[in-house]
C-alpha cells in the first residue's frame, strides 16, 4: 500500500498594499491632526487669557476705596480767646484752617463731588466750610486745603464754654465728607468718603492735642 504524499499547507498569499493607498492615508490623516493641534493651541490661549483677566480683576483692576486723612489743624485767632473776652465781644474771628487729603489708590481717576467739612463744639455745629469738586488722578493725592469760618456767635451761646476757656482746653469734632465715583473699563463704583475726627484744642500753647480720626467708607 503506497504512502500517501502529506498535504503541505499552503502559504499565505502576501498582498502588498499600493503605494498610493498609504499615500492617501497619511493625506487623510495629517488634516485631522492639525486641527487637533490647532484647537489645543486656540484653548490654551483662551484659558491664558481668562487666568489674566481674572488676576487683573482682582488685583490692579480691583476698584479700591479712597483713603481720606486729616493731616493737620491751625486755628487763627486764638490769640484773641479768653474767658472775657469772648464772652464779652462776640465779633471775635476765629479761623480754622484744616489740611485734609484724599488718596486714589487705584489705576483710574477718582471724580469727586463737593466735599464738606462741619465743626462741632459740644454738639453744636459752629463751622461749615465747603471746597469744589475736582479729581484725584490714578494713584495719586490731592490736598484739600479747608477754611472753617468759626460762628462765633453760637460758641459764646454753648453753656460750657467759660468753664473750658479756664481750664484751657476746647474739645471739638470735626465731620468732613466727599462723594464721587471710580471708573475702571465698564466698571463703575460710587463711594462716599467719610471721616469724624475728635480733638482737644489748647488755649494756652495754640495747639490741637489728642486728635483721633474714624474714616469711613460707604457705596
Amino acid at each position: 500500500m503506497a504512502e500517501k504524499e502529506q498535504e503541505k499547507p499552503l502559504a499565505p498569499a502576501y498582498t502588498r498594499t499600493p503605494t498610493h493607498f498609504l499615500s492617501t492615508e497619511l493625506k487623510n490623516h495629517r488634516p485631522r491632526h492639525r486641527k487637533f493641534l490647532l484647537c489645543g493651541c486656540i484653548a490654551a490661549v483662551l484659558l491664558i487669557i481668562v487666568v489674566v483677566i481674572l488676576v487683573l480683576s482682582f488685583t490692579v483692576f480691583h476698584i479700591k476705596d479712597p483713603v481720606m486723612n486729616l493731616n493737620a489743624v491751625q486755628i487763627q485767632g486764638l490769640e484773641f480767646i479768653n474767658a472775657t473776652n469772648i464772652l464779652s465781644d462776640p465779633t471775635t474771628n476765629i479761623t480754622v484752617l484744616a489740611d485734609v487729603s484724599v488718596k486714589n489708590p487705584n489705576v483710574a481717576t477718582f471724580k469727586y463731588n463737593e466735599a464738606t467739612t462741619r465743626l462741632y463744639y459740644d454738639g453744636v455745629l459752629v463751622g461749615e466750610a465747603r471746597t469744589p469738586p475736582g479729581r484725584a488722578m490714578a494713584r495719586r493725592t490731592v490736598r484739600l486745603n479747608v477754611t472753617i469760618d468759626v460762628m462765633v456767635n453760637r460758641l459764646v451761646a454753648v453753656p460750657g464754654l467759660g468753664s473750658d476757656l479756664n481750664a484751657g482746653a476746647l474739645p471739638v469734632r470735626s465731620y468732613s465728607s466727599i462723594s464721587g465715583r471710580v471708573k475702571i473699563l465698564n466698571v463703575k463704583k460710587n463711594v462716599a468718603v467719610k471721616m469724624n475726627c475728635t480733638m482737644i484744642v489748647n488755649v494756652t500753647s495754640r495747639s490741637i492735642q489728642d486728635q483721633n480720626c474714624k474714616p469711613h467708607v460707604s457705596t
